[in-house]
């Protein structure tokens, strides 16, 4: 009991230390890759990177049984630290564009790799607990990072932010490979993408579960690429002001997620996740109505979206973690492929709303209307215990 104790905390620490780079970078990516293709392909190079990661997704159970979870995961963490280097040379797109690529994939298997390692210590009638933790720490980093991304940026250029991502994340594979030597790998199951397919089909709760959190993933891939973009480009705001309004708008990730894990553990989901699919619905649909240059009207606002957004990611990371065992890693795969799967899905909706409507802001009331769906699909959920 008291090695699951220290083991939780290592992972606990190299969760933190991995969402450190992934923050600081994650909200400028898509302004700093116009410096090398025109804004209309940015969305193109995320569905390749988003593709590239599904593929991988399919043969990480494979990988997994060959060299164990924590070999990958030190080689995930490597290769990631290695892109984000790549990334803070700022020369030229020949090897930038690919740098991103392996960031990007990465980035998604290293979740899926800490997963694991969560589910190993976790019984079923604390995954709301032990998730709410995980899920505040990590978020902490977003926060963190956030009140001093802006003042790295215009300091140094984003070149600087991830230069230093890049050495942030060599940290956290010093951590995993001192810390989890004696890290005992499940038998892991051979991923067939039809049975996996049919399981999600069969198991109708796994396969809501699979779409609430599609729609969440759907969210942020859309507010990533293009509340940077609003703000910066159409409002004018500078990136030491977006800076401060992104770090007020991530704190419900750090104060709202692990009471309302505790929370699911003894009254379930359901209920808890409509409630963060209302607020999220009517916040992001108000966000057209805004035109102030306000830092305190925008943080507000944000915040309020982003109570929503945490509601609704500790209750499905909850009730699918309720579902599943650490062994299961197809169908773990499978679930954490809806944040690739959301980056080629956002830019495809996105270009007929862009091109077809008034303005930039009607992007916002088409959100609202693919969160409302799910509010619809909650409604027929049923709590695990």
């Amino acid at each position: 009991m008291k090695r699951t104790a220290i083991n939780r905390r290592i992972v606990y620490l190299a969760g933190f230390l991995f969402s450190l780079p992934l923050a600081l970078t994650s909200y400028i990516n898509s302004s700093f890759l116009e410096n090398y293709i025109s804004s209309k392909y940015v969305g193109v190079l995320y569905t390749c990177a988003a593709v590239l990661t599904i593929t991988s997704l399919m043969f990480m159970p494979r990988l997994l049984s060959k060299l164990g979870n924590l070999r990958v995961s030190i080689i995930l963490s490597l290769i990631f630290s290695l892109s984000l280097l790549v990334l803070g040379l700022d020369g030229n797109g020949a090897w930038v564009l690919p740098a991103f690529i392996m960031y990007f994939v990465c980035s998604i298997l290293i979740v899926t790799t800490l997963d694991i390692f969560i589910e190993d210590f976790s019984g079923n009638k604390s995954v709301g607990k032990l998730r709410g933790t995980y899920l505040t720490i990590t978020s902490l980093a977003w926060v963190l990072s956030q009140v001093i991304s802006g003042s790295i940026i215009s300091r140094t250029s984003y070149g600087g932010i991830y230069f230093i991502s890049g050495i942030l994340s060599l940290l956290m594979a010093c951590v995993l490979y001192f810390f989890l030597q004696k890290f005992k790998d499940p038998v892991y199951k051979k991923m067939v993408l039809v049975r996996t397919c049919k399981t999600f089909l069969k198991n109708k709760n796994l396969g809501k579960a699979y779409l609430i959190n599609l729609i969440l993933k759907f969210f942020y891939a859309w507010m990533v690429i293009y509340t940077p973009i609003y703000l910066h480009g159409n409002l004018g705001f500078g990136w030491d002001e977006i800076g401060i309004i992104f770090s007020i708008m991530l704190l419900p990730f750090v104060l709202v997620t692990f009471p309302l894990g505790k929370l699911s553990d003894k009254i379930g989901e359901k209920k808890i996740l409509a409630l963060g699919f209302l607020i999220a619905t009517g916040t992001v649909f108000t966000i057209p109505f805004i035109q102030e240059h306000s830092i305190l009207i925008w943080a507000l606002v944000l915040f309020a979206t982003r109570v929503g957004a945490a509601t609704i990611e500790i209750m499905s990371e909850s009730h699918f973690f309720k579902i599943v065992k650490e062994e299961d890693v197809d169908e773990i795969s499978f679930f954490r492929n809806t944040g690739p799967v959301s980056f080629i899905i956002a830019p495809l909706v996105a270009i007929p709303v862009l091109l077809y409507t008034p303005s930039f802001e009607f992007i916002f009331f088409a959100l609202s209307a693919i969160l409302l769906l799910g509010l619809f699909i909650t409604l027929r959920l049923k709590d695990v215990k």
